[in-house]
Parts: structure tokens; C-alpha cells; sequence
């Protein structure tokens, strides 16, 4: 998860000029505008969206779903950045429909506040941003988090637009990394693929540590990893490698080169769109390979 380390990281490059400057974050509030900055699908498919309320273990949940407007396609379930579901959440879950795919952008928040949690172009450098979310990412868990993947998975499985007969991927930005390897650990028999994306305790000495369920899962997995998340722990990976091996599950484990922690959201300080792409690319790769 975003720390101390990875802020200075990202004010470092904000002051550099690598980033959309606050009144930009402004022109891009809606999905549209977000769609926009990231490359067209080829061939891509018409699409339906949904305001959807799934039902769990500790309440109602709001999600966002969209999926191809005609057919039956893998499930996908993407769990948010700890600025939670929000408009460029939304735009890549649409690109990722128009791939061909059913997709699931859940609020994991929900407990607390449906989405959007923050306004538009809110930073995680800011006190008052950090005091929205940090008392509502504090209330969540491992338990939480196989309780709700659950009930995520449950609700895909439930969908017409859904192929069932295909295995599930999930995928999950900074916080959502260690939720994915949860996700493949709560249903092994229905997630096939999990990616995470500059994802922040991965591997940490507790026991609940994410890594610690690996033989427990059947996924093929995607671990993205930032270049400063590596430079903080850069055993993780190798941790990583060895418990994959060990259970012989396929697993492509990689640091980007150049790209900071949150690069891949669109609206993120640190968006690298060349070294997005490069995952896009990677986890379009997963999806083809393991869900087939």
C-alpha cells in the first residue's frame, strides 16, 4: 500500500512535471474522459453497464458491471486502489469488457460509504484524503476480504452475461494485491488468474501474510511490481517466486523499470502510460492463457 517511502517517491515526480496537474484531474472527472486517455481496443466490443448491489456476509455492497452487450464471457472481479471505485476505475473496467470479458469493479468500502469515497482528482499525499480512507481501509481484513470475494464471485457466477463454464480472473491495485491472492484462496475451484498491480503487502512476517496461501490456490498468476515498491522490499519477489514454484503454479513475477507505485490508473499521479500498457498487454496475456 502507499507509505511514506512511495509519497516522497511520487512528490518527487510531481514536482518534476511528470504528472496531470490538479486542474487536469478536474477536466477528467467523467468515465469518458478517462476512456480517453487510455488506447482503443481493437475490435472491441459493444458494451452495457449496470449499477449493481451484491449482497454480503456484512451488508449490501455497490459494484459496478459491465460486460459485453450480447454473449456469455469469462467473469472478472477488480478490486480498486485505496482511493476505492471510482470514475477511472470504471473506464478500465469498461476497456477490459470491450476485450471481452463480464467485469465486476467493487467497491470495497463499502461498509462505510458507497462510492465514489473521495472527489474527483482527491490524492493520497493529502491529510484529508488520508483521513477519509485509512479509517476504512483499518476496517477491512483477511477475513473480510474472503467474505467478500465470496460473495463477488458468487454474484458473477449468477450473471447470464457470464460463461460459468469458464474459470474467474481477478486482478487488484496497491491495497487490492494481497485481496487477489485472498480471492484465489477463498475459491480456488473458480479463480484461474489473479494480477496484481503495484501491490503493497504481498509478503510481509505476519501470519496471515498473503504468500502463506499460495498452496492453497490453483491460479495462474501476474505480480507487477513497481520499481520503487521493489527497491523497499526487494526479497518479495524472490519470496514470491519460490512459494509459486514450490506449489507449481505458472506465475510471471516482474519489476517495471521507471514505474512508481500506482502507475497503472489513469489518474494517478504517477501514470506511466507506456509501462501501463506493457501490463495491459500482460494481463490480457493471463486472461487468454488461463481462462480459456
Amino acid at each position: 500500500m502507499c507509505d511514506d517511502f512511495t509519497e516522497n517517491d511520487i512528490d518527487q515526480y510531481v514536482r518534476a512535471g511528470g504528472s496531470l496537474n490538479r486542474r487536469e484531474f478536474g477536466k477528467l472527472g467523467a468515465v469518458a474522459s478517462f476512456a480517453a486517455l487510455l488506447p482503443a481496443v481493437a475490435n472491441a466490443k459493444s458494451v452495457s453497464e449496470s449499477e449493481v448491489t451484491i449482497k454480503t456476509r456484512d451488508g449490501l455492497s455497490d459494484a459496478y458491471y459491465v460486460r459485453p452487450s450480447t454473449g456469455k464471457y469469462p467473469g472478472i472481479l477488480i478490486w480498486p486502489d485505496i482511493l476505492g471505485l471510482r470514475p477511472a476505475f470504471r473506464a478500465m473496467g469498461k476497456r477490459l469488457a470491450e476485450a471481452g470479458y463480464s467485469v465486476l469493479v467493487v467497491n470495497p468500502f463499502y461498509r462505510s460509504a458507497k462510492a465514489p469515497v473521495v472527489p474527483n482528482g482527491a490524492s493520497f499525499r493529502d491529510e484529508e484524503t488520508r483521513e477519509i480512507v485509512l479509517p476504512m481501509y483499518r476496517q477491512l481484513s483477511a477475513d473480510t476480504h474472503f467474505s467478500d470475494s465470496k460473495a463477488y464471485v458468487a454474484f458473477l457466477d449468477d450473471q447470464d452475461d457470464v460463461d460459468s463454464s469458464k474459470k474467474i480472473g481477478t486482478q487488484g491495485y496497491c491495497m487490492g494485491g494481497p485481496i487477489i491472492m485472498r480471492t484465489a484462496a477463498a475459491v480456488p475451484g473458480r479463480i484461474g488468474a489473479a494480477a496484481s498491480f503495484h501491490g503493497g503487502g504481498l509478503v510481509t512476517d505476519k501470519p496471515d501474510s498473503p504468500h502463506l496461501l499460495i498452496p492453497e490456490t490453483t491460479a495462474h498468476v501476474l505480480h507487477a511490481i513497481a520499481e520503487n515498491d521493489d527497491e523497499k522490499n526487494s526479497e518479495a519477489k524472490g519470496v514470491l517466486r519460490k512459494a509459486y514454484a514450490a506449489a507449481d503454479l505458472p506465475a510471471e513475477i516482474e519489476v517495471y523499470e521507471g514505474a512508481l507505485h500506482g502507475w497503472c490508473p489513469p489518474d494517478s499521479a504517477v501514470y506511466n502510460k507506456v509501462q501501463a500498457e506493457r501490463a495491459w498487454s500482460r494481463l490480457l496475456n493471463l486472461y487468454t492463457t488461463a481462462l480459456a
